[in-house]
């Protein structure tokens, strides 16, 4: 009889104890697990192939020359397409990843003064910069410059955002805002205003003039970079 040998890929439970990510990490703590080990804790279980450790080695491979950032970009849809993962896994993955924005939102939003553009850009950056398309988002300020709430306005296409006053200083009245912070993101990464993004803080300052609810700033974000047309001398 003859054949091939072929190796036979360990499994979880075939390692040491003390090597398993999930004991590893009880023993250890998060910060002594690496990437892959992390996510296959997320995994669970691995196939009849692979072990959750290889298919979680073998996803950090495949996008290794953007990082574990560009996990934040994919959808459960095109995430279960990768060989092993499958739609659960994909649900867990994309839950644990927007876990992980909100609460870099939420150590922000625990400064509640707004007091500078790069203070805006630290509250909203983790939240909008890995967006494909465009978020129009207000930060709505009390009198004394105090986050109320950060509402989405409009999603738009990869380059363009569809926003009227009307949504804008609907939200502000709604929660009694005494002035606003417009943001959006530019997908690109690069945030340089457009023409349009100019012609459209215009409309908003004008229309809060209208209302007495002041645009302090509009702020857009890039790729670990952001621009304020306050600083530019736009506002």
């Amino acid at each position: 009889m003859t054949g091939e040998y072929k190796d036979k890929p360990l499994m979880i439970k075939e390692l040491p104890q003390e090597e398993r990510p999930r004991e590893k990490l009880l023993s250890r703590g998060p910060l002594a697990l690496s990437n892959a080990e992390l996510l296959a804790i997320l995994l669970r279980t691995g196939s009849k192939q692979e072990s959750a450790m290889r298919i979680a080695e073998r996803l950090l491979k495949q996008y290794e020359t953007l990082g574990i950032s560009a996990f934040s970009t994919l959808s459960p849809q095109e995430m279960s397409k990768i060989r092993g993962i499958g739609l659960v896994k994909a649900v867990t993955i994309v839950a644990a990843i927007e876990l992980g924005k909100r609460l870099h939102s939420v150590a922000a939003m625990e400064r509640p003064i707004i007091r500078s553009p790069r203070e805006v850009a630290d509250l909203l950056m983790p939240r909008m910069r890995y967006e494909t398309r465009e978020h129009f988002v207000v930060v709505l300020l009390s009198t004394k410059h105090h986050v109320i709430a950060t509402p989405i306005i409009s999603v738009g296409t990869l380059n363009a955002s569809l926003v009227h006053p009307r949504e804008v200083f609907r939200e502000a009245i709604s929660h009694s805002a005494a002035s606003i912070i417009l943001v959006h993101n530019h997908p690109s990464g690069d945030p340089a205003p457009s023409q349009e993004d100019i012609r459209l803080t215009q409309k908003m300052v004008d229309a809060g003039r209208l209302l007495d609810i002041s645009v302090l700033d509009h702020v857009i974000i890039g790729d670990s970079k952001y621009v304020s047309l306050k600083e530019k001398g736009i506002i």
